[in-house]
């Protein structure tokens, strides 16, 4: 099952710029860390998740408190992933104030209303200073098992094979690079593995033997590539996720920003697929240097009263 209508989601109190994760991240820009981007970043998650629950999708939100200090919680998918099987896992990551994210207390939500039936444990990379930041690193196609993967310091091979070797997924690495020539941070802003088509910038991956490589493995699954470009990848149209609704329906997650850099065919052709669904989430986009999809930690563990 490629796609859920379960999400976890952390309400941020201290939201702000992260100067330890800015080093690997361009995407993030410091606008200082004033007491109204807190505020504002509040206010788009709270109207984001109104948007997603108005059309069906189940959204269990955790608040976040101020102590410890973790500017970046309200991405959850870098240090936790919950799977079909009931397992849960906890991912190492680069920068050491995101390892106060982790929290036992999330975890025990969770529990209140699904199963779970193991715990996996890869931060023991940190103390070798490999990460593999969860569903950020590793795009999951988890109908056919595979986990894209682009390498970056936040992107090990030796954690990402940890990974595959216990969930039974292919690891299909790659090198991808942004405008500025530095390694894309987090595969989940350059592509998005929906069930029957993936958004992907292959311009980011420069050598021509990754690319085709990429790109034979997703037409192997049958699923129609959409490329983006990388100006429109800067604008966090990469960073999307298909989520499903109570219906049973489809529905295609970005930003407002994603979903104004794209061109009326490329929007024409998702939209042929499902509906489309966009928030306006500047403050985090620009501070934080993820959106949409790095806010929202899919729940594919089964319900205590399914």
């Amino acid at each position: 099952m490629q796609n859920t209508s379960h999400i976890l989601m952390i309400r941020p109190v201290s939201f702000g710029y992260n100067a330890e994760t800015a080093v690997n991240n361009s995407f993030q820009v410091n606008t200082g860390n004033l007491p109204e981007t807190a505020a504002k970043a509040i206010l788009e998650f709270d109207a984001f998740v109104d948007i997603l629950r108005d059309n069906g999708v189940d959204v269990l939100v955790y608040q976040d408190t101020k102590d410890p200090h973790t500017p970046d919680s309200i991405f959850p998918n870098n240090w936790i992933s919950f799977h079909e099987d009931g397992i849960i896992c906890q991912f190492p990551m680069f920068a050491e104030n995101r390892r106060k994210e982790r929290n036992s207390a999330v975890i025990q939500l969770v529990k209140e209303k699904f199963k779970v039936k193991e715990q996996l444990d890869f931060t023991y990379f940190e103390a070798e200073n490999l990460y593999n930041e969860g569903t950020g690193s590793m795009v999951l196609d988890r109908d056919n098992k595979i986990a894209y993967a682009c390498l970056s310091p936040r992107t090990a091979i030796k954690p990402l094979q940890a990974f595959c070797k216990e969930m039974q997924y292919k690891a299909v690495c790659f090198n991808a690079f942004g405008e500025n020539g530095n390694p894309i941070y987090h595969t989940n802003v350059m592509m998005c593995v929906a069930d029957r088509y993936v958004v992907i910038c292959l311009d980011a991956i420069t050598n021509p033997q990754e690319k085709l490589m990429v790109a034979e493995c997703i037409n192997g699954t049958g699923k129609k590539i959409i490329p983006i470009s990388i100006s429109q990848m800067n604008c966090f149209a990469g960073n999307m996720l298909q989520v499903a609704n109570n219906k049973g329906g489809k529905i295609l997650v970005m930003s407002h920003q994603a979903y104004e850099s794209l061109y009326d065919e490329q929007a024409d052709e998702l939209e042929s697929f499902n509906p489309i669904l966009y928030a306006s989430l500047n403050t985090i986009e620009t501070n934080g240097g993820g959106s949409a999809r790095c806010m929202m930690a899919e729940v594919f563990l089964p319900e205590l009263n399914g």
